[in-house]
């Protein structure tokens, strides 16, 4: 049960961008912008960082719903997914992603842990400044909304199935 009466019964993050619609929007425009524009990164593999550094944070539903859109991205993989957030070393993704995932992970431990090594190796591995830039902001966007869902209380469904139902509208339509 959440920390506070958010007068309606959506799980996750939902609720609480139904609860307080002014600051919905801006949240909603600044994903959209980081995970549903036309990037030189793919949707799946923004949506793989927030998934990452969802998991990192323990979050149950952000970690879900992203891996669900991930999956939806990348053929209905959720293999990928699961490997991604178990050791994306040993995933079979690109040495660019995972020279990303390695500075979200750094980022989700605190900004000031970014180190100017896994900026170098990125560079070396082919990301460009924008998708460092962009990598540095889902991860901390993420950590944000993590902590929002998980510091209300919020609830989250249990069964896979929820998740994969939303998948496909939010990989569509984008977050609003």
């Amino acid at each position: 049960m959440p920390h506070i009466d958010l007068l309606n019964d959506l799980p996750g993050i939902r609720g609480l961008l139904q609860f307080r619609p002014e600051t919905a929007k801006p949240i909603n425009d600044l994903v959209n912008v980081l995970l549903h524009h036309a990037n030189s990164l793919s949707m799946g593999e923004r949506e793989l960082i927030a998934t990452y550094v969802s998991a990192r944070n323990d979050c149950h539903f952000c970690q879900t719903i992203h891996g669900a859109i991930a999956a939806h991205h990348l053929a209905g993989d959720e293999d990928l997914v699961r490997s991604v957030k178990q050791d994306f070393g040993q995933a079979p993704i690109s040495d660019k992603l995972k020279a990303l995932l390695a500075i979200a992970g750094q980022v989700q431990q605190g900004g000031k842990q970014v180190t100017a090594e896994a900026i170098e190796s990125a560079r070396k591995e082919g990301a460009t400044d924008l998708e460092i830039h962009d990598t540095v902001l889902i991860a901390a966007v993420f950590c944000m909304c993590n902590r929002y869902v998980d510091g209300l209380a919020t609830w989250a469904p249990e069964s896979p199935e929820y998740y994969r139902e939303r998948a496909p509208n939010v990989a569509a339509n984008g977050y609003f």
